[in-house]
């Protein structure tokens, strides 16, 4: 389809002048911000206030999370300014940046160790943490490349060899630190965009496959990754080891019910739940808020989903493939992420040390998704102003 007959489909089927901004993408996304503020200070305050490290200061987490959130929605703003043109031309610097970072961080004296996991570069009042970002660098660069190899999308040599070995290198810098929930999200949107771009369909099929046997021995040959997952398959055969983080999750989901034992009530934040602020903060919304307050999040995050493809495919529909492949790519790290931490959270899925998506405790990942989302608003808007014969 011409650009010119998707703006006459458009008009014909849109007689009300169109809005500069999807309400449907911000509003959710705003009020997931907002809600994981909340439900950030709701599941750190015992934490915090036994805490020597926080001053036993029980907002500690809440303003830390707060400046992160002002952050992130002022590097949003300016994002958004960016015309997509430039966050193309930028991209391939954008991702060897990345790269760039991934290596430092695993410089001895430089990147920070937490519990086994070499995964921050410290800076003074924060921690920067590269594999955040690189989620939506993945997405710039894959689409960019996607782009440039429209025409070779049906050769393994051509279109997938290249893009192969730039994950795998990403991939192996994520291994060492180890960080196997970025790199099962990193190579999910990279699939995914190749996918939405053209990929062979039999091509597509045999490195699924493969996928799937490497992420058998990634966990197989890994002993902490193996107990992982025998932890998972019966978290209460070792409540008190392999299993505890997954079964006081369940006792959270357990103890909300339908509408949850109220707003600060959570028994499980108080020292039994590990991470609660971070990687298990739906636990707590689930003991907290009940079925309906879980409910609601994915609610919210299908609806942010929903809007990015169909962003996505009104932009391929303009013939503006770099913009629909990023509006695309952005739907499927903000669901995939949020998917799999719902897993882990509700025992579908295997203990990964992912955050929940624009919600969780975390600067660098709030400041991603909130990048993420102005470039996902900045595609919305570029498709409107083209609508209205407006250069963008």
């Amino acid at each position: 389809m011409s650009t010119s007959q998707a703006m006459h489909r458009f008009r014909a089927g849109n007689s009300a002048p169109p809005q500069e901004l999807d309400g449907l993408l911000a509003w959710p996304a705003l009020a997931l911000l907002l809600l994981g503020l909340v439900m950030v200070y709701s599941a750190s305050i015992a934490t915090a206030e036994g805490s020597r490290f926080t001053g036993h200061q029980p907002a500690y987490f809440l303003v830390r999370h707060g400046v992160f959130l002002a952050v992130g929605l002022v590097a949003a703003m300016v994002a958004f300014q960016v015309p997509l043109r430039v966050w193309r031309q930028g991209a391939p610097w954008l991702f060897l940046l990345g790269v760039a970072l991934l290596v430092l961080v695993l410089v001895p004296f430089i990147g920070r160790e937490v519990n086994g996991a070499r995964r921050w570069l410290p800076l003074g009042v924060a921690n920067l943490q590269p594999s955040e970002l690189m989620k939506l660098f993945a997405v710039l660069y894959a689409a960019d490349y996607t782009v440039r190899k429209l025409a070779d999308m049906g050769s393994f040599r051509r279109g997938f060899v290249p893009m192969a070995l730039v994950m795998a290198l990403v991939g192996g810098l994520l291994l060492r630190e180890p960080d196997f929930g970025a790199f099962v999200v990193i190579i999910c949107i990279a699939m995914g965009i190749l996918f939405l771009g053209g990929i062979n369909a039999r091509l597509f099929a045999v490195l699924f496959l493969f996928l799937a046997a490497a992420f058998v021995v990634l966990i197989w040959t890994s002993p902490y990754r193996r107990e992982r997952i025998f932890g998972f398959m019966d978290p209460w055969a070792d409540a008190f080891g392999k299993g505890y983080q997954l079964s006081h999750a369940l006792i959270a989901f357990g103890r909300g019910e339908w509408f949850g034992v109220g707003l600060g009530g959570s028994v499980e934040k108080l020292f039994y739940l590990p991470e609660a602020h971070t990687d298990f903060l739906l636990a707590v919304i689930a003991e907290e808020l009940g079925l309906a307050g879980v409910l609601a999040v994915i609610v919210l995050f299908a609806l942010i989903v929903q809007r990015a493809f169909a962003i996505g495919r009104q932009a391929l529909l303009l013939e503006r493939i770099y913009g629909g492949l990023v509006a695309q790519g952005i739907g499927i790290w903000i669901g995939v992420q949020a998917f799999i931490n719902m897993g882990v959270n509700m025992g579908l899925l295997p203990t990964k040390g992912l955050t929940l998506p624009l919600m969780s405790f975390g600067g660098s990942g709030i400041l991603a998704n909130c990048v993420a989302l102005a470039i996902l608003l900045r595609v919305d808007y570029e498709n409107r102003a083209l609508m209205r014969g407006q250069a963008v």
